[in-house]
């Protein structure tokens, strides 16, 4: 159960969440040692300082959920977490380039923020969202592998660290066993992080075992427990 902790970002981005239900979220991840907190960017200061001291990692979003907003603004945006403590950015990735495959034009949106973080701060990972389950839907297998392998392809170029499966808000789902496959077979150089609709130590087993070297929940503790939680992330 340990080895398990310490793959997961324990996880509140529900746009309600409160700063007690915030506090609640890092006493878990200091308790159970899970590998992040990641919030909403209105919360990174006061987990900056809660996790002060800790091998915890302080995480925020930026673009999130849609990643549709104008490349700059999500570059600063993700700029200043990193100066406000953040060490972990995950960011959405432009979903319109990712659908059409065109990795040249996804490439350089991702770059723009891999850049702003870069000179932020140093040693800051970078994980970039592709939407795995909308770029696969309505798809038949080759379309589906194109688009994930796209995405995987403009990531690199952008220098980011991990790619990673879904916001878990998106209507077409979360990550999903076949994703994960596809992500670790295209991401080469790159770590994969599975997020959404993973809800029990069954689900983060197997997502594990596809290929993922982290896992988006905000079920952490139910998972580690080996209970099974609900909930959209």
């Amino acid at each position: 159960m340990k080895n398990i902790a310490s793959t997961i970002d324990h996880t509140i981005l529900k746009p309600e969440a409160t700063t007690a239900q915030v506090d609640a979220v890092v006493a878990e991840a200091l308790q159970y040692g899970f590998a992040s907190v990641c919030v909403n960017g209105c919360f990174i200061e006061r987990v900056v300082a809660a996790l002060a001291g800790s091998t915890v990692k302080p995480c925020a979003v930026a673009g999130f959920p849609l990643g549709a907003m104008q490349p700059k603004n999500m570059a600063e945006e993700a700029a200043v977490l990193v100066r406000l403590g953040a060490r972990e950015i995950d960011f959405v990735a432009p979903l319109r380039y990712l659908m059409a495959a065109d990795e040249k034009k996804a490439a350089q949106v991702m770059r723009q923020l891999v850049d702003a973080v870069r000179q932020a701060g140093e040693g800051v990972v970078v994980k970039v969202i592709i939407e795995s389950a909308a770029l696969m839907k309505d798809a038949d297998e080759h379309l589906a592998e194109q688009r994930i392998a796209v995405a995987c392809a403009a990531a690199r170029a952008a220098g980011c660290d991990f790619v990673k499966t879904s916001t878990g808000f998106h209507p077409t789902g979360g990550a999903t066993v076949q994703a994960v496959k596809l992500m670790r077979q295209h991401a080469a150089g790159m770590k994969v992080k599975a997020a959404g609709g993973i809800r029990s130590y069954e689900d983060a087993m197997n997502m594990l075992t596809a290929g993922a070297d982290r896992l988006g929940c905000s079920s952490g503790v139910a998972i580690v427990n080996g209970q099974q939680a609900s909930g959209p992330y």
